[in-house]
């Protein structure tokens, strides 16, 4: 399994210098939201006997939220390396859970979580951390909630405490991003790693079963890896949602992903031997249909690497 450096940083100068993370390359920071002062119920216990055991917690307040597009990583992994980085910041941990611990759906949907598909959160996967410091004129609170999808790790933050006048906002993080052109190099490395890649910037008009027109990064990624190692192969699947049948489902996901396929050979110059396409409708969802945000999450194209060399 890889290993991530995980830091926490000073963005400026105060009593207390305020945590951040430093995520690796393939991090992306999905959204940030921040209020002046405000109160925050800081979850200090599982949900029981109908509520969250909470801690009112009053400051500046800010939500960060950072996807790693890293497959292999367990919530463990990540949580365990930045609750060492808390304590060494000098953060004592209030309390700390893992999924049926914490509460499961009721504990999930209780704590204040930014959207889909900023931050995402497996119900049966996620992990839950709150801490103080109190060695400063006031009391500094963070919350980490951890949780996965098929294909990236996805990381919260919640910090409250004193405002930081004329810094930085005080949960912005020292990272180098994920290019948004992904590379051939990049694409690779996670298709080879992980066995399997979102091509996350395809677009198909509503209800449609051809590409739009235009030029997918993703697309042009991944058929310069395909050159660069012709003994590979590629299965392209298509994923939907789950309104409508299965069948029907089964058939619209094929369809696209076999669109996907013309592309990459009539413009982009592909072996066709080196590809494959299938669907496989909503069998295989990597967020809630619930929601349009997890249902959008679920409708997508993914490639498989198929060699065995």
């Amino acid at each position: 399994m890889k290993r991530l450096a995980f830091a926490l940083l000073c963005l400026a100068p105060a009593a207390h210098a305020a945590p951040t993370l430093s995520m690796p390359p393939t991090a992306t920071r999905t959204a940030e939201e921040a209020t002046e002062m405000g109160s925050y119920a800081l979850p200090v216990g599982p949900w029981a006997n109908g509520a969250i055991k909470t801690l009112q917690a009053e400051g500046e307040i800010t939500q960060t939220a950072w996807r790693i597009r890293e497959g292999d990583i367990t919530t463990m992994a990540v949580l365990s390396a930045l609750r060492e980085q808390l304590r060494g910041e000098g953060f004592d941990v209030l309390f700390e859970c893992d999924t049926d611990e914490c509460g499961g759906f009721d504990f999930r949907f209780e704590t204040d979580v930014l959207p889909e598909p900023d931050m995402h959160v497996d119900l049966g996967d996620f992990r839950f951390l709150s801490a103080r410091r109190t060695d400063g004129p006031v009391p500094d609170y963070v919350s980490l909630l951890i949780s996965r999808s098929a294909d990236s790790s996805f990381v919260q933050m919640t910090r409250v405490g004193a405002a930081l006048s004329g810094a930085l906002p005080i949960a912005a993080a020292r990272f180098t991003a994920r290019d948004a052109q992904p590379s051939a190099g990049a694409l690779g490395d996670e298709l080879t790693a992980i066995g399997k890649v979102v091509l996350d910037d395809l677009d198909f008009a509503s209800g449609a079963t051809q590409l739009t027109e235009g030029r997918f990064s993703s697309l042009a990624a991944l058929a310069d890896f395909l050159k660069a190692h012709p003994d590979k192969t590629v299965a392209l699947v298509g994923h939907t949602d789950s309104e409508g049948s299965l069948a029907g489902n089964v058939a619209l996901s094929r369809k696209r992903a076999q669109s996907v396929l013309e592309r990459l050979v009539s413009v982009h110059g592909v072996d066709r031997a080196q590809l494959s396409a299938d669907g496989v409708g909503f069998l295989s969802p990597v967020a809630s249909n619930l929601t349009p945000e997890g249902r959008t999450q679920n409708r997508r194209v993914e490639a498989l690497i198929t060699s065995t060399r």
